[in-house]
């Protein structure tokens, strides 16, 4: 771990925690190995309720605490972090993670050699099965034009191993929330994490606002850390079934183009519903479409809401968002993978003509 000044561009990375003790000591450790000359680390503490923040305080005094004062979220937690730093580069940085010594030289590189790149990714590996693909982050996220996101290296319960099939620095959708390398003045143009989000796909709404204020994003895989995904809420929980379905809907409303949103709504509705009546009827899973009604019953009961946030945000845009959905992936990642049995993100790219 570095506070060393030198001519190398500052970074801030910033680990985000809430009673996460067992994870604290390896992720702080990696970080402590790290080569890089010119970085600080903060942890953002969560109103923890057990004594991470001491723990922190006596074995890593380097490390810089900043207490948000709740337990509010992921948006929140980090919008207060970045009042906490003038670095040039942030990384919003999970506490379940272990990186690289090297990991930070190679996103700052390609940060450094391209100023229209708003934010990156490194490539991430599950702690759990150290060769395969991590659940959360994978080398890069995607959406297709349904508004469905997905990985390089992971497509729903398909998680691949590792074999330098997507080792190739790419443009992406969308950047991991659990390793988030961000360029720090591009905030002041998309604006920071939308704190109404709560818990889930906060990240992909703040990409998407980065390519709105006219940033790329990118994957730079020779940067690699290791993730223990579920290390906060559960990979299939009720709650995160819930974020994910009310988020996602969220975050269409806000950034879609005026021409895709009724159609890609109305297909979503469909699917959806196909869902719900699934999982009741033939999976025998009440709780899993009882997640998904009561993420259309928020949605429909600040609907007033979240079109003030969609005027606020198309009236910001610096780039049509139009041109921000040719990004998406041209068919529908359901259709490709449940019925057309295409299980790896390589099998997509063959299809996607």
């Amino acid at each position: 771990m570095s506070g060393v000044t030198s001519n190398a561009p500052s970074v801030c990375v910033m680990v985000l925690n809430y009673n996460g003790q067992r994870f604290l000591n390896d992720c702080f450790e990696s970080l402590r190995a790290c080569t890089y000359p010119n970085f600080k680390v903060m942890m953002v503490d969560n109103l923890s309720t057990e004594n991470d923040v001491e723990y922190v305080t006596q074995h890593f005094p380097e490390v810089q605490i900043v207490q948000t004062g709740s337990n509010s979220g992921y948006s929140r937690a980090y919008n207060i972090a970045f009042e906490h730093s003038d670095a040039k580069y942030f990384v919003l940085l999970n506490n379940d993670v272990k990186v690289q010594p090297d990991w930070l030289e190679h996103l700052v590189a390609a940060a450094e050699a391209d100023e229209e790149i708003g934010a990156l990714q490194p490539k991430i590996h599950s702690m759990v099965q150290p060769d395969h693909f991590e659940y959360a982050g994978a080398s890069g996220g995607f959406m297709d034009y349904l508004g469905y996101p997905f990985m390089r290296g992971r497509l729903f319960f398909d998680i691949e191993k590792d074999e330098g099939q997507y080792d190739d620095e790419v443009e992406l959708f969308w950047t991991s929330g659990a390793a988030m390398f961000v360029r720090a003045d591009a905030l002041k143009k998309s604006g920071n994490l939308d704190e109404d989000f709560v818990h889930h796909m906060e990240e992909i709404d703040l990409c998407w606002r980065l390519h709105l204020a006219g940033y790329k994003l990118k994957v730079v895989p020779k940067s690699m850390i290791f993730h223990f995904d579920g290390g906060t809420i559960k990979p299939f929980s009720f709650m995160k079934l819930y974020w994910n379905h009310r988020n996602g809907i969220f975050m269409l409303l806000k950034n879609l183009s005026s021409g895709r949103l009724l159609p890609t709504l109305f297909k979503r509705f469909l699917l959806d519903a196909i869902n719900v009546g699934y999982s009741a009827v033939f999976r025998l899973d009440p709780k899993h479409s009882w997640a998904i009604l009561r993420a259309y019953g928020w949605i429909l009961a600040h609907l007033g809401f979240i079109l003030k946030k969609r005027r606020d945000t198309q009236k910001k845009a610096l780039v049509h968002p139009a041109t921000v959905e040719s990004l998406f992936y041209p068919k529908s990642i359901i259709v490709q993978y449940f019925l057309k049995g295409k299980k790896t993100f390589s099998a997509l790219q063959e299809a996607r003509n």
